[in-house]
């Protein structure tokens, strides 16, 4: 492929952590040459590629990749967990101070978010405005995670209308329209099974300190019970946090069909659950290597298991 023929539009999916994969697809796209020019995203499609456009990407990274079990238990509220939302203010705080008062406009390339207004039942893109509220906006996962609401507005994940937002990338007017879709239905690379066996044996225990931490706080509330009410809430979210992928993965093919990338890159569903987000390097690899997968055939002409070529 000449030079001076790789620039990119790129759209990143949402998926709760297998959005960390993004990071690990941006990384192949610069080694092999392609100049992103434009980037949108939904829920932490949003987050990972504000987070490029203010090149500030590695700090992510850092950051994200030192997160442990424990560490993400310390980043969560559960004071609204009786209730069926979570709060991320810690979160929140934590990618403020990486990227300070930073605007949409003021970035280096152009930028969307798309939320959800579910007040007037339509589709929000931001491309203006504050980066961190756009982020926030973008992956409030409904009767999860809190809404953004405005004045006028309920801001909930842009997935309930747009898991994969393809539209905004038309106007870049780039060479090649490329999109991440991380509620694929493909089998997980067989090198890396075993990580993610390996992963699954300690998914667990790490539930296990979620439900004692949640039932801590409800024991404050109501002093009986709590270990068994917070159980039976997280199975709830764990529930609508896996009707909420079906809901993704159905609308993105629909989207598609209607803007088809030049290229699709398929990230396996069954990689890593929603609220995984302590395995961050794991999917970091996982990206990385799919989309290696995904652009040998595509510069070769055709498509592979991990990357359909769908805009001939």
């Amino acid at each position: 492929m000449p030079e001076g023929k790789k620039t990119v539009a790129l759209a990143l999916g949402s998926g709760g952590a297998r959005g960390y994969t993004h990071i690990g697809v941006i990384q192949a796209l610069e080694e092999r040459g392609y100049n992103i020019v434009s980037i949108s995203g939904c829920s932490m499609g949003a987050i990972v590629g504000g987070f490029y456009a203010a090149g500030k990407l590695e700090q992510y990274r850092d950051w994200v990749c030192s997160l442990g079990y424990l560490d993400i238990l310390r980043l969560v509220d559960f004071s609204l967990l009786s209730s069926g939302a979570i709060k991320l203010e810690k979160v929140y705080d934590a990618l403020t101070e990486m990227l300070g008062d930073c605007q949409i406009e003021d970035l280096s390339i152009p930028y969307t978010s798309v939320a959800t207004d579910i007040r007037h039942k339509k589709e929000i893109w931001f491309q203006r405005g504050s980066l961190v509220d756009a982020m926030r906006a973008s992956a409030a996962i409904p009767t999860i995670l809190s809404p953004v609401v405005t004045d006028d507005m309920m801001l909930v994940d842009g997935a309930v209308l747009n898991p994969l937002p393809i539209t905004p990338c038309v106007s870049a007017h780039a060479n090649f329209i490329m999109a991440v879709d991380i509620n694929a239905d493909v089998p997980v690379p067989e090198n890396l099974l075993q990580s993610i066996t390996e992963t699954e044996k300690n998914k667990s225990a790490w539930l296990d300190n979620v439900i004692d931490k949640a039932s801590d706080w409800l024991g404050r509330k109501n002093n009986g019970e709590s270990r068994e009410e917070a159980g039976m809430n997280l199975g709830k979210l764990e529930m609508l946090s896996r009707m909420f992928e079906v809901m993704q993965s159905s609308l993105s093919r629909f989207k598609t069909a209607g803007y088809p990338p030049d290229l699709m890159i398929r990230i396996p569903s069954e990689c890593c659950e929603m609220y995984e987000f302590y395995r961050a390097e794991e999917m970091i690899r996982m990206g990385y290597q799919i989309a290696n997968d995904a652009l040998d055939a595509f510069e070769h002409g055709h498509s592979s298991l991990y990357g359909e070529r769908m805009n001939y």
